[in-house]
């Protein structure tokens, strides 16, 4: 089955992805309670009491979701400033309902730039780095299309002042963002890899 692998600095990013019991768990709790934050702020709610406990909650949750999604989603936190960034890798099939909903996006999003990756080839960024909406967060989204496959990275940031010194770990990643399959031994005499064109 197909899987998504990159490379992040250790030093710079903490991996939610496979980091089960203590091993992260207040970079996790602090990013989720961040995303929760920015999800009440652009439906106009109040942050309510409790919503530290459900922030704990879905941090003790996530491995374990991720840990099911195979490989497909990959996460990570700026380990500096947890509340600061988050980072999500994913790997998802190019159904004819995704893409309909990506050419129905808002025309805002058609603001991107080409971003090379040297295992997937040319891909989209786009940064909203000041939205429309002072509700929204500032954003940055990467997208490359396999054919059968989008490999989206999606990195949300809380503070519009410090997005653009961010961005260059984001791309880091972006770069090592790598599709890995697994072949039984018997297929590998018949089977030829090329790298993107």
């Amino acid at each position: 089955m197909p899987r998504l692998q990159a490379d992040a600095d250790p030093a710079v990013w903490v991996p939610v992805t496979g980091s089960l019991g203590f091993r992260g768990r207040r970079h996790r709790k602090a990013a989720i309670r961040m995303l929760l934050g920015q999800a009440n702020r652009a439906v106009g709610a109040v942050e309510r009491p409790g919503s530290g406990f459900l922030a704990w909650a879905m941090s003790q949750a996530a491995p374990l979701l991720l840990r099911r999604a195979d490989g497909r989603v990959l996460v990570w936190v700026w380990k500096d400033d947890p509340e600061l960034l988050v980072a999500m890798a994913q790997l998802q099939e190019a159904t004819p309902q995704l893409r309909t909903a990506r050419a129905m996006m808002p025309m805002e999003y058609d603001d991107t730039e080409d971003f090379p990756n040297p295992h997937l080839g040319v891909g989209e960024k786009l940064v909203m780095d000041l939205p429309a909406d002072p509700r929204t967060p500032p954003f940055a989204s990467y997208t490359w299309d396999t054919g059968s496959a989008f490999v989206t990275l999606t990195a949300v940031c809380s503070d519009r002042e410090r997005v653009g010194t961010v961005l260059g770990a984001v791309d880091a990643i972006a770069r090592t963002l790598r599709v890995v399959d697994d072949l039984a031994v018997d297929e590998s005499g018949t089977i030829l890899r090329l790298p993107p064109a």
